[in-house]
């Protein structure tokens, strides 16, 4: 395959940038990794049946209340008021989630998933599940956006990380011509020796860290500890 045949890799840094890419024609990974997408693949790896995810407290409590299911999510990095369980993976064990639906709600992340909603399929990125992400993403040989939850618009420094690592192990099967693709990259090779050491000045860093949650992001940043593919099926996330 010549490199002009080859599918595009880009990385969008923002859901403020994502209208600038072509969604329709593409798939969109959608990148939380502080915690919505860490959590997520980590309860579906424990055995959850799916993960609804919803933009709204609101309807998470309606639909929650529906179909009795667990309620989740955060708002600033705590657990929402009115919602019973968080977004730290650590609350999700097999024997607590197996089996069950998970309705979640984010700050940043479900928000995303909404706004790509075109795509050809949507699947979420963290480092937890990094490889089943990428050996999808090479096996389906379509063109990809690795899409940043932010923060509240906002570029963040584990997102753009994360994206950096899916560049560096599956650029050779791509046509990149993306200079947010090259940044993330550039940025993830600097990081790469020590990534928990790196994020330490991240302003999500210093913001879980005041909770006390070290733990969750050592998680968060650690690859494949939870190797599952989530992908979105009818607006719930189930494994691939």
């Amino acid at each position: 395959m010549t490199e002009h045949n080859k599918p595009t890799l880009e990385v969008c840094l923002s859901p403020a940038l994502l209208h600038l890419y072509d969604v329709k024609n593409s798939i969109v990974v959608i990148i939380d990794v502080l915690r919505a997408t860490s959590t997520i693949c980590t309860a579906l790896y424990n055995g959850a049946a799916k993960i609804i995810p919803v933009a709204s407290v609101e309807e998470c409590v309606s639909i929650g209340r529906q179909l009795g299911a667990i309620t989740a999510g955060e708002r600033d990095g705590k657990i929402a008021e009115g919602l019973l369980h968080g977004n730290s993976p650590f609350e999700y064990p097999r024997d607590f989630i197996e089996n069950k639906t998970i309705v979640l709600t984010t700050t940043n992340g479900t928000k995303l998933l909404h706004m790509a909603k075109d795509a050809i399929q949507i699947i979420t990125g963290s480092f937890p599940n990094i490889s089943a992400v990428c050996d999808y993403l090479v096996a389906q040989q379509q063109n990809v956006i690795l899409g940043c939850a932010a923060w509240k618009d906002r570029v963040n420094m584990e997102d753009t990380l994360f994206a950096g690592a899916v560049v560096s192990r599956i650029k050779s099967h791509f046509h990149m011509n993306c200079d947010s693709a090259l940044a993330a990259e550039t940025l993830y090779n600097t990081a790469k020796p020590d990534v928990y050491k790196f994020m330490q000045g991240a302003s999500h860093f210093q913001r879980l860290a005041k909770f006390g949650l070290e733990k969750d992001i050592r998680y968060c940043l650690t690859p494949d500890g939870a190797n599952v593919l989530p992908l979105l099926k009818n607006g719930e996330l189930i494994v691939g």
